[in-house]
């Protein structure tokens, strides 16, 4: 149900939250662009993060690449390709960074718990309490093949392993009591004797028994972002996480009917509707004027979707080589081939590309469009485009009516694209009282407003809930 009366507003208190998401490979990062930075460059990095925490964001976010997107066999070398491993990176960040969230982006498929649990331990710790985890899966040949165990992983179980693993790292990160650690140098022993407990599992993806070898942070457990969008992955963030990513985010409506499907599934579960937040992924482009920000957006979306970077996606879709065409040219005339998944990109080919292909036709005889306007009017629509007032009041209406909890921004430009952002989009929030004007607290879990991790709650709300 669409929510417009300006009077009927069911969360008048609601505040916006904010996340940035560092890409790494993908071509949205424009690289050709003279203010474009490395990628790999530790200072830019820490740019990023220390502009966002300027800017009062939730957390900083680095996403995973177990391997590099290909075509035919070569690399793609149209993207950016950039990703040191996330927990590394983000202990470097926590070192210069007060305040702001360090999530890493780590798959559940090629780590295992005991290991992946105690790293994300030392993050915690090392940042006081600072420390997400964005718990993904991986379930394909085409990633499988950089491990030992290749693409073992059936569909069907990667949720399946994803939530025996969650199950293991609780249990690990749940092994110390509070206050195991002494502290005072006078006291008899080190730890209070059997504040340590021994972990054993045994399931059908791990069989682990280990005694822990960290305490808790100051926030109990890492924070859990989860991104799926199917109905196993919505269900599996019902149970699990405390965050989720989404791709509905551009269309109130759609923002909407994501969000009251997350909280009846919340119910299901016998959570409390309002114990997940929902950050869609999103890109945010600012002009001083609604004419000067959609000229812009035309200028990114050129610098995004290069000929080459389109003949690519097309070729993609065709099933052929479309390398030596004119992007700016007509759609190819032939037909697409429709071929099993061959690992081009990294991902899946379009089961059938023949009715998909049909559609491009027709909006682009109708529209005119070149190769390279399909690609971008057809391609993913994201993000938000207008000045920071207009922008700021579409915001507020989002979150006060339930829509979103904030954004994930993708940069567009790094190491200098949340600039305008924080400077200008920030300031109008705060005016409409959506946007906290400082930190009140120290940990990301506090950020983000949460209750405590699932697995401390009491056992008289865990009765209540159920």
């Amino acid at each position: 149900m669409t929510r417009t009366d300006p009077l009927d507003v069911p969360r008048p208190d609601a505040q916006l939250h904010f996340g940035v998401f560092f890409q790494g490979v993908n071509h949205w990062t424009i690289w050709s662009d003279p203010a474009s930075g490395s990628q790999i460059d530790p200072a830019n990095f820490r740019r990023v993060a220390q502009t966002a925490e300027r800017g009062l964001f939730d957390a900083f976010f680095l996403g995973e690449g177990l391997r590099l997107r290909e075509v035919d066999g070569l690399i793609h070398d149209l993207d950016v390709a950039g990703r040191p491993d996330a927990l590394t990176q983000l202990a470097a960040l926590a070192a210069v960074t007060d305040r702001i969230g360090l999530v890493s982006t780590s798959n559940t498929t090629f780590n295992e718990p005991a290991d992946l649990a105690r790293r994300l331990s030392g993050l915690d710790l090392l940042s006081e309490g600072r420390a997400g985890w964005n718990v993904v899966t991986t379930d394909n040949a085409w990633t499988g093949a950089n491990f030992r165990r290749g693409g073992y992983l059936d569909h069907a179980d990667r949720y399946r392993r994803a939530e025996e693993f969650l199950t293991v790292a609780r249990a690990i990160w749940d092994s110390w009591e509070d206050g195991a650690v002494s502290g005072s140098a006078g006291a008899p022993a080190w730890a209070a004797p059997g504040a340590v407990r021994q972990v054993r599992h045994q399931g059908p993806q791990f069989d682990v028994d280990l005694t822990p070898t960290l305490p808790r942070s100051a926030q109990g457990h890492p924070v859990i972002f989860q991104a799926g969008d199917s109905g196993e992955g919505r269900d599996f963030a019902a149970r699990n996480a405390d965050v989720i990513f989404s791709a509905h985010g551009s269309d109130f409506d759609d923002a909407l009917a994501f969000a009251d499907d997350l909280r009846r599934r919340l119910r299901a579960v016998g959570r409390p509707d309002d114990d997940l937040r929902i950050l869609p992924g999103t890109e945010i482009i600012i002009g001083a004027t609604e004419e000067e920000a959609l000229e812009k957006k035309r200028w990114i979306r050129l610098q995004q979707v290069t000929p080459a970077t389109a003949l690519g996606i097309a070729g993609l879709l065709w099933g052929l080589d479309l390398s030596d065409r004119d992007a700016d040219g007509p759609l190819p005339k032939e037909d697409p081939v429709v071929a099993e998944n061959d690992g081009s990109f990294g991902a899946r080919r379009i089961a059938d590309p023949r009715q998909v292909v049909a559609e491009w036709r027709e909006k682009a005889d109708a529209n005119r469009w070149s190769l390279r306007e399909t690609v971008i009017a057809l391609g993913p629509q994201r993000g938000h485009v207008g000045t920071p007032a207009g922008l700021a009041d579409k915001f507020a209406h989002f979150v006060r009516h339930g829509a979103v909890d904030g954004f994930n921004v993708t940069p567009y430009l790094i190491p200098d694209g949340l600039d305008d952002i924080v400077d200008l989009l920030v300031p109008a929030l705060q005016e409409r009282g959506v946007y906290r004007t400082e930190y009140t607290g120290t940990t990301l879990r506090e950020h983000l407003d949460l209750r405590e991790p699932l697995t401390r709650r009491s056992a008289t709300y865990r009765r209540q809930a159920g």
